[in-house]
């Protein structure tokens, strides 16, 4: 499925008025899970409060140990310090990397800002190797930016 057709039905999902923030954010980590083959995982991170670390929000796929993350470490406390999308096309590759299973070959994380601060990021896993283009940065950017305006 194209991002283009996922763009509308992102939106309506944060649209439902009778559900909370977490549940919409779970319908969006299931959508984009069960319609882009290679998204293995799908999760969000929060910062947690003026902490610098991130706690892990609504998420679609294994279970991770790893609920929070300190700012620096591994791919998304990189982001949450340098505000920049992170591809990484083989974690292998990657020296601060926080191993959450041996079939995620490669990740990419987009930071969510509102009113231009860092507020979390969306985290995606894939068992294939280098599958994120792009595309893949721009879509997940629209997500993000759609997103904020919940805050």
């Amino acid at each position: 499925m194209s991002f283009e057709i996922l763009k509308p039905k992102v939106t309506a999902i944060l649209m439902q008025n009778h559900i909370s923030r977490d549940e919409k954010l779970f319908e969006i980590c299931t959508l984009l899970k069960n319609t882009i083959d290679y998204y293995n995982w799908v999760g969000f991170y929060f910062r947690n409060g003026e902490k610098e670390e991130l706690l892990l929000g609504p998420y679609v796929g294994a279970p991770t140990d790893h609920t929070v993350i300190p700012f620096g470490k591994g791919i998304c406390g990189q982001v949450a310090v340098s505000n920049q999308n992170f591809v990484v096309p083989d974690v292998s590759d990657q020296d601060n990397y926080i191993s959450c299973s041996f079939t995620v070959k490669s990740e990419i994380v987009v930071p969510l800002f509102v009113n231009g601060a860092n507020i979390g990021q969306i985290d995606i896993d894939s068992h294939v190797l280098n599958p994120f283009t792009e595309a893949d940065e721009r879509f997940l950017e629209f997500v993000n930016q759609e997103i904020a305006k919940m805050f």
